[in-house]
C-alpha cells in the first residue's frame, strides 16, 4: 500500500557537499529511505557523470525515469540522469511547439554552442525539469511522493539553485518568466530542503557553513547536515583518550592474547596496538570537530565509515539510519514517535531490506 508523506514536509530533497564528502551516495540512500512503506521517489542525477548507475549497479541511466530499487514496504525508486540537450528540446517542445526544430539546431551543433557561451542557461534547464518531477500529476495526485536531486557541489549550490530567478528578473513576461517564476516558487517554499553532506574534517565542515550561509541569505530552505563517513567509537571514552595519547602498546595486550594461546602473540599485539591508537586518534581529530557542526544550527545525522566499496547493501544499511532521522516528519504516516537523542550514543539500527532493480 502506498502511504502518502506528510504535506507540511518537504517533497524536493536537494543533496550538496564538497566533492569527496559521498554526497551522490548520501542522495541514493536518502531516496531509498523515502520510498519506504510503499511511497514513489525520484532519484535525479545533474552532472552526467553516471553515479547513480554505479552505485544501483545498473546500465547507464538514459534521459528517461526508470526504476532501479524497490525499498522496505514495497516502494520504488527510480532515477532520471538529465541530459541537457533534451531537456531543452522538452522546454522549446512543452512552451513553443518546437521540439522538431530543436531537433534541427541539434543537429547543427547549436545547442551545445548556446550551453556553452551561456553556462547559467544548463542550470536552467536542469531546474525546470527537476520542478516538472515535483509537481507532476496524473489522476488527481502527485506522481511521485518525493524527489532527490544528486546536487552540483558546495561551492556552486547556490547559484545552481538561483539561476532561474535571475532569468526570471530578466524576462518580463511571457512562457520564460512564468516557468522561472515556477521554479523559484518550488526552490523558495517548505516543499523544498537542501541537504549538505560534509566530512569531520577542516576543508568540509568550512565550506558547510559557508553554503549554509549564503542559500539563507538567498532564501533558499537549508535541511539537514550529514555528517557522512564518521568514526564510531569501539572502545570506552576512557580507552580511547589513552590510545590516541599513544599511551597502549603491544605489551599492554600481549597477555590476553598469549592467555588464549595465540601463536606470535607479541607480534599480534604490537600490530594490533598500533590499529587501536590510529582508530582512536582519527576519533578525537573527528570529535574536535563536532562542536563546529553542532554550531551550525541544523538537524544533524552521522552516517558511519563503512568497510570496503559502497555497494548496494551499503545503501540500505544507510537507509536505515536515515528512516531513522526522517521518523519525526513522516512518523503520522508510520504510527512511530521518536525522541530526540544523541546520534553519536545511538545503537545501530537494522538496515533497510529491499531489491534492486536490474
Amino acid at each position: 500500500m502506498r502511504v502518502s508523506p506528510d504535506p507540511s514536509s518537504p517533497r524536493l530533497h536537494v543533496v550538496t557537499g564538497k566533492g569527496g564528502t559521498g554526497k551522490t551516495t548520501v542522495a541514493a540512500a536518502l531516496a531509498l529511505a523515502l520510498a519506504a512503506d510503499g511511497r514513489s521517489v525520484l532519484l535525479v542525477e545533474t552532472e552526467g557523470r553516471q553515479g547513480i548507475a554505479q552505485l544501483f549497479e545498473t546500465p547507464p541511466l538514459p534521459y528517461e525515469e526508470r526504476r532501479v530499487a524497490v525499498a522496505r514496504g514495497g516502494g520504488e525508486v527510480k532515477a532520471l540522469a538529465i541530459d541537457v540537450e533534451e531537456a531543452l528540446l522538452d522546454y522549446l517542445d512543452m512552451f513553443y511547439n518546437l521540439r522538431r526544430a530543436g531537433r534541427a539546431l541539434r543537429k547543427m551543433g547549436a545547442i551545445d554552442f548556446a550551453t556553452a557561451i551561456a553556462p547559467g542557461l544548463r542550470d536552467v534547464l536542469i531546474t525546470g525539469k527537476i520542478k516538472e518531477a515535483v509537481t507532476r500529476r496524473h489522476d488527481g495526485r502527485q506522481v511521485y511522493d518525493a524527489v532527490v536531486v544528486d546536487a552540483p557541489p558546495t561551492g556552486r549550490i547556490t547559484r545552481f539553485l538561483g539561476v532561474t530567478g535571475e532569468m526570471s528578473q530578466l524576462a518580463r513576461s511571457g512562457p520564460i518568466k512564468t516557468q522561472s517564476d515556477g521554479v523559484m516558487a518550488v526552490l523558495r517554499s517548505p516543499q523544498t530542503a537542501v541537504h549538505l553532506v560534509t566530512l569531520l574534517e577542516d576543508m568540509p565542515v568550512q565550506e558547510t557553513a559557508d553554503a549554509i550561509a549564503e542559500l539563507t541569505a538567498a532564501g533558499m530552505p537549508v535541511g539537514s547536515v550529514v555528517v557522512n563517513m564518521a568514526a564510531e567509537p569501539v572502545l570506552p571514552p576512557a580507552a580511547l583518550s589513552r590510545a590516541a595519547a599513544g599511551e597502549l602498546t603491544g605489551a599492554d595486550l600481549a597477555p590476553a592474547l598469549t592467555a588464549a594461546h595465540l601463536s606470535g602473540a607479541e607480534q599480534i599485539a604490537d600490530a594490533l596496538a598500533a590499529e587501536v591508537v590510529e582508530h582512536a586518534r582519527r576519533w578525537a581529530s573527528q570529535d574536535a570537530l563536532r562542536a563546529e557542526v553542532e554550531a551550525l544550527g541544523r538537524p544533524t545525522l552521522e552516517l558511519p565509515l563503512l568497510p570496503g566499496a559502497v555497494d548496494v547493501g551499503c545503501l540500505f544499511e544507510l537507509a536505515g539510519r536515515l528512516e531513522d532521522h526522517l521518523a519525526p516528519a513522516v512518523g503520522a504516516d508510520r504510527g512511530v514517535s521518536i525522541a530526540a537523542r544523541d546520534e553519536r550514543g545511538a545503537e545501530r539500527p537494522a538496515g533497510a531490506t529491499g531489491d534492486v532493480a536490474r
